[in-house]
């Protein structure tokens, strides 16, 4: 059985409480919530990391972890997510739930209690974040920052946004730049620290067996001395519904074995009132699950790209296909990718193509309610969008979706940027 309520349990902090049994092991997620920006990204992406040093109480990584040792292993790890042009950044916890130890451990309260002290309480030096967590965490946010090229399908992809996306805060990496994470001082960090924790609208979502009394309870013990403003700084996510510069054409090099083709779209009008189950549903038809007009066609027919997909994201309404090709195929798998867009738009849709994508859709979310952290990420989502349909709403909603839905969504879908990383010297397309 599960329930889902959500409650304002302070001003700007909102707390949803998804109660389940379903679960042996509970999952909390304290998310502050402000605008991404180039001037702050990096002491977003590096505030959490640095609270999850040390506190007063438990001083040192060594007393940390025998703390949770002591509450059956729980963990509390640094979380940073960009969802459109908001950078959401907190704890996350996992813990075992209460009904597998002895009566009377309260683990949810003293690992709620543990989260609180690492963001209230952290250990200073002289008022100021100390400087070495401050310069450890800087030298490993910056290895995190350099080690994203030896992922080339998600390098790329960022390649492209920022060119698609070059003026509009989305363009920002959500872990910042290297130049940015190396100004950052204690000071300037604990200056933003303050700003932050005080200004911030706060998400709270929480997966376990906890009633939403309980855990509320638990919560506003541990975050009794959170400093609120009457009002939280306003984030918003600027949809552009039509491209800037159509068809833009921008080349990378470096040292690479396989072409990466990505490509930017806007999903113009239909993000004025989107069906995200439609939205879901169409991504499925073109290029995002196995049974997609770009993988079996552009894919598996013709063996134009190693790989071909695409995604879309629902807060900035932008669409984007990546794809693995031989540096003298770009210009063929660039028409193919086109023509199946073009094929959707015009409703070229099978019964089985439509099908096939409703199972898809639905069989990804129901895939991501088997486990608390996904479950999470769900409620989460839909607090950032302002999405009041469940997932399972959404999984009903998405068996319905036809294909004249599809063919429309897809009419509104224009080219914004295509991206070409390839080898050094290289000039063919």
């Amino acid at each position: 059985m599960q329930t889902v309520k959500k409650k304002t349990i302070m001003p700007n902090v909102d707390l949803t409480c998804i109660t389940t049994d379903k679960f042996k092991a509970g999952y909390i997620t304290i998310n502050f919530i402000s605008p991404l920006s180039k001037a702050t990204a990096a002491k977003n992406a590096l505030l959490f990391r640095v609270l999850r040093r040390g506190t007063l109480n438990y001083p040192d990584m060594e007393s940390i972890s025998a703390r949770l040792d002591s509450l059956y292993g729980a963990s509390i790890e640094a979380i940073n997510r960009k969802k459109g042009e908001a950078q959401c950044v907190g704890l996350a916890a996992d813990l075992i739930d209460d009904s597998f130890v002895p009566v009377g451990e309260n683990i949810l309260e003293n690992t709620i209690a543990l989260m609180g002290e690492m963001i209230l309480a952290p250990v200073t030096h002289g008022g100021l974040l100390t400087a070495e967590y401050v310069e450890s965490e800087k030298a490993n946010l910056i290895d995190s920052i350099k080690s994203q090229k030896n992922d080339k399908i998600n390098y790329a992809v960022d390649l492209m946004i920022r060119s698609m996306c070059q003026d509009e805060a989305y363009s920002v990496p959500r872990l910042g730049t290297e130049s940015s994470v190396s100004q950052i001082t204690p000071q300037s960090l604990t200056k933003h620290y303050k700003e932050l924790i005080a200004g911030s609208k706060v998400e709270i979502i929480y997966v376990g067996s906890g009633s939403l009394s309980r855990v509320e309870a638990a919560l506003l013990n541990a975050l009794s001395a959170l400093p609120r403003r009457n009002e939280a700084t306003l984030v918003t996510t600027d949809i552009v519904l039509t491209p800037k510069k159509p068809g833009n054409e921008v080349t990378d090099r470096m040292d690479v074995n396989q072409g990466k083709l990505t490509i930017g779209y806007r999903l113009g009008k239909s993000m004025l009132s989107p069906n995200y189950a439609a939205l879901s549903v169409f991504n499925a038809v073109f290029g995002g699950a196995v049974t997609s007009k770009l993988f079996m066609n552009v894919r598996e027919k013709l063996s134009l790209c190693y790989y071909a997909s695409s995604i879309i994201e629902k807060h900035k309404g932008i669409m984007i296909v990546y794809s693995g090709v031989d540096f003298g195929n770009f210009a063929k798998a660039l028409d193919e990718i086109t023509r199946q867009l073009d094929a959707v738009k015009s409703g070229e849709i099978t019964d089985w193509e439509l099908d096939s994508a409703k199972k898809s859709v639905v069989t990804s979310l129901k895939s991501r309610l088997d486990s608390a952290s996904g479950l999470e990420d769900i409620y989460f989502d839909n607090a950032v969008a302002d999405i009041a349909v469940s997932p399972e709403e959404l999984a009903v909603l998405a068996g319905a979706v036809t294909a004249q839905e599809v063919s429309a969504i897809a009419s509104n879908v224009e080219l914004d940027t295509i991206h070409y990383l390839t080898e050094k010297g290289d000039d063919q397309k």
